[in-house]
Protein backbone atom coordinates (compact mmCIF):
# COMPACT_ATOMS: atom_id res chain seq x y z
CA UNK A 1 0.00 0.00 0.00
CA UNK A 2 1.59 3.31 -1.12
CA UNK A 3 3.00 4.90 1.74
CA UNK A 4 0.58 8.46 1.32
CA UNK A 5 -2.28 6.51 1.80
CA UNK A 6 -1.30 4.75 4.68
CA UNK A 7 -0.80 8.31 6.32
CA UNK A 8 -4.04 9.69 4.80
CA UNK A 9 -5.39 6.54 6.97
CA UNK A 10 -3.42 7.63 10.14
CA UNK A 11 -5.39 10.99 10.12
CA UNK A 12 -8.23 8.74 10.81
CA UNK A 13 -6.42 6.80 13.84
CA UNK A 14 -5.86 10.44 15.72
CA UNK A 15 -9.53 11.08 14.85
CA UNK A 16 -10.78 7.47 16.61
CA UNK A 17 -8.04 8.07 19.12
CA UNK A 18 -8.37 11.70 20.58
CA UNK A 19 -12.79 11.06 19.89
CA UNK A 20 -13.53 7.39 20.68
CA UNK A 21 -10.67 5.87 22.75
CA UNK A 22 -9.39 3.62 20.07
CA UNK A 23 -5.75 3.76 19.77
CA UNK A 24 -5.79 2.97 16.43
CA UNK A 25 -6.19 -0.59 16.60
CA UNK A 26 -9.48 -1.40 14.49
CA UNK A 27 -8.67 0.74 12.03
CA UNK A 28 -4.58 -0.41 12.08
CA UNK A 29 -5.63 -3.77 11.57
CA UNK A 30 -7.80 -4.26 8.77
CA UNK A 31 -5.24 -1.44 7.17
CA UNK A 32 -1.69 -3.41 8.01
CA UNK A 33 -3.39 -6.73 6.45
CA UNK A 34 -3.96 -4.96 3.16
CA UNK A 35 -0.51 -3.30 3.37
CA UNK A 36 1.02 -6.97 4.18
CA UNK A 37 -1.12 -9.51 2.22
CA UNK A 38 2.15 -10.64 0.83
CA UNK A 39 3.06 -12.10 4.18
CA UNK A 40 0.01 -14.16 3.53
CA UNK A 41 -0.94 -15.91 6.94
CA UNK A 42 1.48 -14.27 8.76
CA UNK A 43 -0.29 -10.93 7.72
CA UNK A 44 -2.49 -11.15 10.65
CA UNK A 45 -0.04 -11.90 13.39
CA UNK A 46 2.01 -8.46 11.91
CA UNK A 47 -1.37 -6.63 11.93
CA UNK A 48 -1.86 -7.03 15.19
CA UNK A 49 1.64 -6.77 16.56
CA UNK A 50 1.54 -3.26 14.08
CA UNK A 51 -1.31 -2.39 15.70
CA UNK A 52 -0.31 -2.83 19.14
CA UNK A 53 2.75 -0.52 18.70
CA UNK A 54 0.39 2.20 16.87
CA UNK A 55 -1.83 2.22 19.70
CA UNK A 56 0.90 2.58 22.14
CA UNK A 57 2.22 5.17 20.50
CA UNK A 58 -1.18 6.71 20.16
CA UNK A 59 -2.46 6.34 23.47
CA UNK A 60 0.36 7.54 25.51
CA UNK A 61 0.48 10.69 23.40
CA UNK A 62 -3.29 11.13 24.01
CA UNK A 63 -2.88 10.21 27.87
CA UNK A 64 0.01 13.27 28.07
CA UNK A 65 -2.14 15.82 26.66
CA UNK A 66 -5.04 15.21 29.08
CA UNK A 67 -5.63 17.28 31.70
CA UNK A 68 -4.54 16.03 35.27
CA UNK A 69 -7.59 16.32 36.56
CA UNK A 70 -9.33 13.91 34.13
CA UNK A 71 -6.55 11.35 34.92
CA UNK A 72 -7.27 11.65 38.83
CA UNK A 73 -10.49 9.58 38.44
CA UNK A 74 -7.97 6.58 38.07
CA UNK A 75 -6.66 7.14 41.68
CA UNK A 76 -7.46 3.30 42.96
CA UNK A 77 -7.22 1.68 39.91
CA UNK A 78 -3.97 0.21 40.50
CA UNK A 79 -5.07 -3.61 40.77
CA UNK A 80 -6.83 -2.44 37.53
CA UNK A 81 -3.74 -1.24 35.26
CA UNK A 82 -1.50 -4.40 36.56
CA UNK A 83 -3.96 -7.19 35.71
CA UNK A 84 -4.75 -5.00 32.36
CA UNK A 85 -0.78 -5.34 31.77
CA UNK A 86 -1.25 -9.51 33.03
CA UNK A 87 -3.50 -9.77 30.49
CA UNK A 88 -2.17 -8.47 27.76
CA UNK A 89 1.20 -9.87 28.19
CA UNK A 90 -0.25 -13.42 28.35
CA UNK A 91 -2.69 -12.58 24.85
CA UNK A 92 0.55 -11.03 22.99
CA UNK A 93 2.20 -14.32 23.54
CA UNK A 94 -0.97 -16.14 22.54
CA UNK A 95 -1.28 -14.36 19.34
CA UNK A 96 2.48 -15.82 18.49
CA UNK A 97 1.20 -19.23 18.44
CA UNK A 98 -2.01 -19.41 16.96
CA UNK A 99 -3.34 -19.83 13.58
CA UNK A 100 -3.74 -16.89 11.83
CA UNK A 101 -7.14 -17.34 10.14
CA UNK A 102 -8.51 -18.33 13.46
CA UNK A 103 -7.35 -14.82 14.91
CA UNK A 104 -8.50 -13.21 11.86
CA UNK A 105 -12.21 -14.78 12.51
CA UNK A 106 -12.02 -14.34 15.90
CA UNK A 107 -11.60 -10.47 15.41
CA UNK A 108 -14.53 -10.42 13.48
CA UNK A 109 -16.87 -12.40 15.86
CA UNK A 110 -16.06 -9.78 18.18
CA UNK A 111 -16.86 -7.01 16.53
CA UNK A 112 -19.79 -8.55 15.54
CA UNK A 113 -21.26 -9.78 19.09
CA UNK A 114 -19.77 -6.23 20.50
CA UNK A 115 -21.96 -4.35 18.08
CA UNK A 116 -24.78 -6.58 18.66
CA UNK A 117 -24.59 -6.19 22.85
CA UNK A 118 -24.07 -2.49 22.16
CA UNK A 119 -27.59 -1.75 19.46
CA UNK A 120 -29.25 -4.22 21.69
CA UNK A 121 -28.62 -4.22 25.21
CA UNK A 122 -30.11 -1.49 27.32
CA UNK A 123 -27.16 0.91 28.78
CA UNK A 124 -25.23 2.36 25.80
CA UNK A 125 -27.46 3.55 23.47
CA UNK A 126 -29.95 3.70 25.90
CA UNK A 127 -29.66 4.78 29.20
CA UNK A 128 -30.63 2.64 32.00
CA UNK A 129 -33.37 4.12 34.38
CA UNK A 130 -31.41 3.94 37.38
CA UNK A 131 -29.22 7.38 38.55
CA UNK A 132 -26.47 8.35 36.97
CA UNK A 133 -23.02 8.41 39.27
CA UNK A 134 -20.77 11.35 40.08
CA UNK A 135 -18.29 11.85 36.92
CA UNK A 136 -15.17 10.03 37.23
CA UNK A 137 -13.63 13.42 36.75
CA UNK A 138 -14.35 14.45 40.32
CA UNK A 139 -11.73 14.40 42.25
CA UNK A 140 -13.72 14.45 45.89
CA UNK A 141 -15.14 10.96 45.20
CA UNK A 142 -13.61 8.09 47.00
CA UNK A 143 -10.40 6.80 45.34
CA UNK A 144 -11.38 3.54 43.03
CA UNK A 145 -10.21 2.40 39.65
CA UNK A 146 -13.37 3.35 36.41
CA UNK A 147 -14.10 -1.16 36.29
CA UNK A 148 -13.86 -3.50 38.53
CA UNK A 149 -10.06 -4.77 38.86
CA UNK A 150 -11.72 -8.22 38.02
CA UNK A 151 -11.82 -7.53 34.41
CA UNK A 152 -8.67 -6.19 33.88
CA UNK A 153 -7.12 -9.91 32.86
CA UNK A 154 -10.03 -10.81 30.21
CA UNK A 155 -9.63 -7.64 28.73
CA UNK A 156 -5.71 -7.33 28.62
CA UNK A 157 -6.16 -11.06 27.22
CA UNK A 158 -8.64 -10.48 24.17
CA UNK A 159 -7.36 -7.20 23.52
CA UNK A 160 -3.70 -8.01 23.05
CA UNK A 161 -4.45 -11.19 21.18
CA UNK A 162 -6.78 -9.84 19.06
CA UNK A 163 -4.39 -6.65 18.57
CA UNK A 164 -7.63 -4.04 19.54
CA UNK A 165 -6.01 -1.90 22.40
CA UNK A 166 -9.55 -2.80 24.78
CA UNK A 167 -11.18 0.59 24.59
CA UNK A 168 -14.01 -1.75 22.61
CA UNK A 169 -14.48 -3.43 26.25
CA UNK A 170 -13.69 -0.36 28.53
CA UNK A 171 -15.67 2.27 26.73
CA UNK A 172 -18.76 0.34 26.77
CA UNK A 173 -18.17 -1.02 30.52
CA UNK A 174 -17.98 2.73 31.55
CA UNK A 175 -20.39 4.03 29.62
CA UNK A 176 -22.97 1.35 31.59
CA UNK A 177 -21.76 2.32 34.33
CA UNK A 178 -23.62 5.89 33.98
CA UNK A 179 -20.52 7.67 32.83
CA UNK A 180 -20.66 9.71 29.78
CA UNK A 181 -19.00 9.00 26.76
CA UNK A 182 -16.70 12.05 26.52
CA UNK A 183 -14.87 10.41 29.86
CA UNK A 184 -15.13 7.18 29.19
CA UNK A 185 -13.50 8.01 25.71
CA UNK A 186 -10.81 10.19 27.17
CA UNK A 187 -10.20 7.19 29.53
CA UNK A 188 -9.67 4.69 27.51
CA UNK A 189 -6.45 6.03 26.45
CA UNK A 190 -4.46 5.26 29.66
CA UNK A 191 -6.01 1.91 29.92
CA UNK A 192 -5.03 1.10 26.37
CA UNK A 193 -1.22 2.39 27.32
CA UNK A 194 -1.26 0.13 30.08
CA UNK A 195 -2.41 -3.27 27.52
CA UNK A 196 -0.36 -2.28 24.39
CA UNK A 197 3.10 -1.68 26.43
CA UNK A 198 3.62 -5.52 27.57
CA UNK A 199 2.11 -6.21 23.84
CA UNK A 200 4.41 -4.79 21.90
CA UNK A 201 7.18 -5.84 23.99
CA UNK A 202 6.70 -9.00 23.28
CA UNK A 203 5.51 -8.58 19.76
CA UNK A 204 9.14 -6.92 18.41
CA UNK A 205 10.62 -10.57 20.21
CA UNK A 206 8.45 -12.69 17.23
CA UNK A 207 9.39 -14.13 14.19
CA UNK A 208 7.70 -14.22 10.78
CA UNK A 209 8.55 -17.94 9.53
CA UNK A 210 6.83 -16.70 5.95
CA UNK A 211 9.44 -16.59 2.63
CA UNK A 212 8.26 -13.11 1.57
CA UNK A 213 9.16 -11.71 4.99
CA UNK A 214 12.68 -11.75 3.80
CA UNK A 215 11.63 -8.80 1.21
CA UNK A 216 10.07 -7.41 4.03
CA UNK A 217 12.92 -5.59 5.69
CA UNK A 218 10.78 -2.91 7.61
CA UNK A 219 9.82 -5.91 9.90
CA UNK A 220 11.34 -5.59 13.37
CA UNK A 221 10.34 -9.18 15.07
CA UNK A 222 6.56 -8.39 14.12
CA UNK A 223 5.97 -5.26 13.61
CA UNK A 224 5.79 -3.58 10.14
CA UNK A 225 7.94 -0.23 11.15
CA UNK A 226 7.14 1.14 7.65
CA UNK A 227 3.42 1.13 8.22
CA UNK A 228 3.63 1.99 11.91
CA UNK A 229 5.48 5.18 11.06
CA UNK A 230 3.24 6.38 8.36
CA UNK A 231 -0.13 5.72 10.20
CA UNK A 232 1.47 7.37 13.57
CA UNK A 233 2.88 10.49 11.20
CA UNK A 234 -0.70 11.20 10.07
CA UNK A 235 -2.28 10.53 13.61
CA UNK A 236 -0.38 12.43 15.84
CA UNK A 237 -0.78 16.03 15.09
CA UNK A 238 -4.78 15.18 14.74
CA UNK A 239 -4.89 13.88 18.72
CA UNK A 240 -3.06 17.12 19.47
CA UNK A 241 -5.30 19.58 17.55
CA UNK A 242 -8.15 17.56 18.96
CA UNK A 243 -7.28 17.66 22.15
CA UNK A 244 -6.19 20.99 22.33
CA UNK A 245 -9.63 21.60 20.51
CA UNK A 246 -12.23 18.90 21.54
CA UNK A 247 -15.22 19.50 19.17
CA UNK A 248 -18.50 19.51 21.41
CA UNK A 249 -20.61 16.18 20.24
CA UNK A 250 -24.10 15.58 22.51
CA UNK A 251 -23.70 12.39 24.47
CA UNK A 252 -26.13 10.16 22.23
CA UNK A 253 -24.59 10.86 19.07
CA UNK A 254 -21.36 10.37 20.73
CA UNK A 255 -22.59 7.04 21.58
CA UNK A 256 -23.95 6.27 18.03
CA UNK A 257 -21.25 7.35 16.00
CA UNK A 258 -19.05 5.32 18.25
CA UNK A 259 -21.23 2.01 16.88
CA UNK A 260 -21.17 3.06 13.63
CA UNK A 261 -17.18 2.86 13.33
CA UNK A 262 -17.15 -0.78 15.00
CA UNK A 263 -19.34 -1.39 11.95
CA UNK A 264 -17.18 0.29 9.05
CA UNK A 265 -13.96 -1.77 10.33
CA UNK A 266 -15.98 -4.90 10.38
CA UNK A 267 -16.89 -4.58 6.68
CA UNK A 268 -13.31 -2.84 5.80
CA UNK A 269 -11.84 -6.12 8.13
CA UNK A 270 -14.76 -8.53 5.96
CA UNK A 271 -13.16 -7.74 2.96
CA UNK A 272 -9.32 -7.41 3.35
CA UNK A 273 -6.66 -9.19 1.90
Amino acid sequence: MDFMALLGIGLLTGVTTALFGFGGGFVAVPVVVWADAALGPDAMRVAVATSALVMLVNAGFATAVTPRRTLAALRGGGPLLALLAAGAAAGAFAVRYAPAGPVRWAFLGYLALTIADLALRPGFLRPHPRPRPRPLADTTAPARGPLPAALGLPIGAVAAFLGVGGSVLTVPAMRRAGHPMRLATVLANPLTLVMTLPATAVSLGGTVDSAAAQAHAQLVGLVDLRAAGALLLGALPVIALLRRRPPHIPDRAHAWAYLALLCVMTAAMTFAG
